[in-house]
This record gives structure tokens, sequence and C-alpha cells, in this order.
């Protein structure tokens, strides 16, 4: 007998073949504004690949089958190997021939290239975030080891530069693309890796480019499949960097075991694993007792690649809420034009043009860093990128979440992965209050960081009278900031930039809105419903 208890209606289809670039304006003016128009063909190739269900269902089964650990073969023999879906790999191969691991080193590389790769980054992190962690740090890396590879391992300068991804376990100059990791943190420490007991003693000469023998541990060791990893271990002249290669140059294995996986909240595709160094071999890069001198180099990058991440996934929940709302009827009208909601998606449209245009111009100044404007503008606002952008889209997740409702906390919608990934990019290279406390140290020790806000703030001096008395009472307040405020000055830090970017480069009225909403406690938080219209028009949508 043929029979039927209902009829499925007013179910919204999931969002899929969309492009995620060009469904982005406020990412597509910015990437021509800030000097990377030029990739705009691939990136909009890119974008349209991305938001395929192909792309997508590659993201899940990533997350859906994460890596496992081979500590052993069939003989007993060690292996200490992670072993990965095949979704993982296809990933992979997106990420470098997207160069993402390596496009502002290139020796023909055009103006613009941080611009360019921080547009890349934005989009591949809308599929998937945690094959990101490879690439990010192989990009921090390269500068370093350009200048300073081990001479047994100078051959690794070529695949570096490589768009391709090569898993096989073989020696780096064998390969056709490599990957870096880092590994810092210890049980004992964490942040704090001044008290790293790992320990490193020469087995020759001391000094850069030698071999050392170490000893210890490490309690966080990110994608530990890499060919070589970059970490910090104690020497007689204190805290040093040494490149750990995973394969030693005669071609066996380094005694690097890796004794588990974590079992992490998210980032779940990402293999991140504890190890110990039984008489491992790395070679030292700088002198010894400039490790944290050498890292804070790189910490820099990667930094600004979390914003970048966090950005990205933010986008993504945002384009699913909205894509969904235009669909959902809700008592005779789509969810979209309910307007407690309209203005709900239209406060994220707004939050998202501010950070695009922020993040894009800071892709800028490390473009420029040869520019001690540009230098200090990078040293100041990554940071203060890091934490703002890091932080708020763990709750701007969660209010995309609401907008589904009950289907948007199940596990069928990305959002759950997307909201459990997010407090990894807040946490990893620094959590909040470590990211406010640089923001300080730049504040009080760099020299010439208060005429660098001068200059980029007095440009929209007078365009609008919340953004003015804001910047008074920071500019004040900068000359004899307390630890304690350091929280409020790094958030005042990022509104006021976003501020005036926005001044520059957009609507009036859009421009006017963030600084009224974001500078002034006491104005209304209202949108017009005409800018809701704008916002949400230029965030992608069909109104």
């Amino acid at each position: 007998m043929a029979w039927t208890t209902h009829s499925v209606f007013n179910q919204p289809l999931p969002l899929a073949n969309s492009n995620l670039f060009t469904d982005d304006i406020a990412l597509c003016e910015a990437v021509a504004r800030e000097g990377a128009s030029w990739d705009r063909e691939w990136l909009a190739s890119v974008g349209l690949q991305l938001g395929s269900v192909e792309s997508l269902e590659l993201g899940r089964l990533a997350n859906t089958h994460p890596p496992t650990l081979v500590r052993f073969d069939a003989r007993g023999e060690r292996l200490d190997d992670v072993r990965f879906h095949p979704a993982w790999h296809l990933l992979m191969q997106g990420l470098c021939a997207s160069r993402l691991h390596n496009l502002s080193w290139q020796p023909d590389v055009l103006p613009g290239a941080m611009v360019a790769r921080a547009a890349r980054l934005i989009l591949h992190a809308q599929v998937e975030a945690g094959s990101l962690c490879p690439v990010t740090m192989t990009h921090a890396a390269i500068p370093l080891l350009q200048q300073s590879l081990p001479e047994p391992y100078a051959a690794w300068r070529v695949p570096l530069l490589s768009d391709r991804y090569d898993a096989h376990h073989l020696p780096g100059d064998q390969k056709r693309g490599l990957l870096i990791g880092m590994g810092m943190t210890e049980k004992q420490g964490g942040t704090d890796v001044l008290i790293n007991t790992t320990r490193a003693e020469p087995l020759g000469q001391r000094g850069a480019g030698e071999p050392y023998r170490i000893t210890g541990h490490k309690w966080f060791f990110s994608v530990p499949q890499s060919d070589a990893h970059l970490i910090l271990a104690q020497t007689a002249q204190g805290l040093s960097c040494f490149f750990l290669p995973r394969l030693l140059p005669d071609g066996t294995r380094n005694a690097v075991r890796l004794e588990r996986l974590k079992d992490k909240l998210g980032n779940r595709s990402n293999a991140s694993a504890e190890v110990e160094f039984q008489d491992a071999v790395g070679w030292l890069m700088g002198e010894e007792g400039q490790g944290i001198r050498v890292i804070l180099k790189m910490g820099g990058m990667t930094r600004f690649d979390c914003a970048l991440g966090s950005h990205g996934m933010m986008r993504r929940a945002f384009a699913i809420a909205h894509h969904h709302a235009q669909q959902r009827q809700i008592m005779g009208k789509n969810l979209s034009d309910q307007p407690v909601m309209r203005s709900v998606l239209a406060q994220q449209a707004l939050l998202l043009e501010a950070q695009t245009a922020l993040l894009l111009r800071l892709a800028r100044a490390w473009s420029t860093v040869n520019s001690p404007h540009e230098a200090l503008y990078a040293r100041l606002f990554t940071p203060v990128a890091k934490f703002g952008i890091c932080q708020a889209g763990i709750a701007f997740v969660a209010e995309s979440m609401e907008v589904l409702g009950g289907i948007g906390y199940c596990e069928e919608s990305e959002l759950p992965r997307l909201y459990r990934e997010m407090p990894v990019n807040s946490i990893w290279e620094g959590s909040g209050n470590v990211m406010c406390l640089d923001v300080l140290r730049v504040l009080r020790s760099k020299e010439g960081v208060i005429a660098m806000l001068d200059r980029e703030f007095d440009a929209v001096k007078g365009c609008n009278r919340h953004f003015d008395r804001r910047w008074r009472q920071l500019r004040l307040q900068l000359s004899q900031v307390r630890e304690a405020e350091a929280r409020a000055v790094a958030q005042a830090l990022l509104q006021l930039a976003c501020a005036a970017i926005l001044l520059k480069v957009a609507e009036p009225p859009l421009a006017d809105a963030w600084c009224q909403q974001r500078l002034d406690a006491r104005a209304p938080r209202a949108l017009s419903d005409a800018l809701c219209t704008r916002l949400l028009l230029r965030a992608g949508g069909v109104i």
C-alpha cells in the first residue's frame, strides 16, 4: 500500500555551486584597490571551483575522516607516520596550486602579491580551514630558509617554491614540493617558551648552520608529516631556533617520535602531535640565544593568516545564513524580509565589509614592509586584527547558526564544523591576552608608531564626528596605557582602523553607520532599511 504522512516544503536548498569571489563585492573591490587586480581572473576561477559541490564535499570528508597515527609497521619497525583521507590530499593539491605556501616569495612575483595571497586564503578558508595550517607555516618559514638553509639541504630552495604538493616520504631534494611545520610549546610553558626544557648540544662546532643533538619534547607539534620543522631548544647561550628535518641527509629517519595525535575540538582534518626528540639532529638557524627573535619574524605572518582564516569562515557562515533566509518562509514572508532578521544579517554584512577592507589594507602593508610607515602599520595592526577578528568570529558563527535554527545545529550543515573551527585561530600563535600585550609592547617600544597612527587617522579628520571624538579620546590614553587596559585599547584601535579605511573608500552611509555604531556607545544600533538593502546586495544576495 502506498501512503505518505506529509510533503516536504519550505526547506531551503543548501548553498552550493556559487562563486566565492565574484559574489563578494567588498573583496573584489579591495583586491583592485590594494594593488592585486592582476589576480582577479585567477581569483574568479578559484572562487568558482571552491564554491562547487565537489569542493565542499572534500572539506566535509576531510573532517569526517581525521588523520590517524601509525607508529609501527607490521614488522615492528618505527614509522611515526600520519595517514590522511584522500580528500585531504586533494585539498592540499588545490592549496599548493594556488601557491598559498609561497606566492609572496616567487622571484618574478608581481606587486601586491601579499594582497592576492590574502584573497586566495580567504576563499580557501570557506571550504576547509584545517588544511591552511601547513601552508601558512611554510609561507612564514620560507624567507628564513631562503637565507639560512643548512648546507646538506641547500637543494630544497627549488621545491620550496614549487606549486606542487608531494606527500611521498622521500628526501626533500627528490620531491616536487615541500612543507614546513613548527614546534614551539612544551607542557610546562605553553606561551612562555623561555622555560622550555628541550636542549641542544653541538655535534661538533657551535654556530649558525651547524648540526646539534636535540633531546626533549613538544606538547604541540604542528603538521607532523611536514618535511621539516622549525623548533626551539635551549643551548649554552639560551633559547635557539633549529631546522629539524624529517629525514637526515643519508635518508634515514630523524629521531622524532610521535607519541599521539591531539584530539581537538575542531581543526579535525589537520594533524597536531605530541612528540619526543630522542637524540634527534637539528641545524642551528641564526645564532645561539636568538631563537625568539628568529621565530617572531615568522610569528607575525602566521598571526595575519589566523585573522584571514577566521574572516573567511565568517564570510562562509554569513553566506549560508543569508542564503537560507532568502528561501525560508515565516508567516507568509521570506525570513530575510522580516525586519529583525534583516537587521541581523545587515549587521553581519557591515562587519564583513569593514574586516575585508582592513585585512587587505593590512596585506598591502605586508607587501611594502620596506616602507617604515607600512612596516609599523603591519607590526601594530597584525596583533590587533588577530585579536579582534578571531574572537568576533566565534559569536558570529553562532549568530549564523541561529538563523538556520535546528538544522543549522545538526552535522549535515556546515555551521557546526565552522563553529568548532573558530576558536583555534584565537588560541594558536598567541591567545587574546598575548595579542593585546603585544599591541601594548608596540605602542611603548616602537619609535614612530604614534606618528604612524596620526598620519593614518588624520587623513580622514573631519569626515565623521564619532570618529574624530573617539580618536581624540584614544590619542590621549595612548601616552599612559595600563596593562589592564590592553584589551580595550586593542579593540578601540581595530574599530578606528576599520573606520578610517571605510571613510576613505566606502559609500558614505556605510562608513557613517560603522562610525556611529562602533565608536559611539550612546548611538542607536538600528540600520536604516535602505542601508540594510544596500549591504545585503553587496554581500552577494538577491533581495
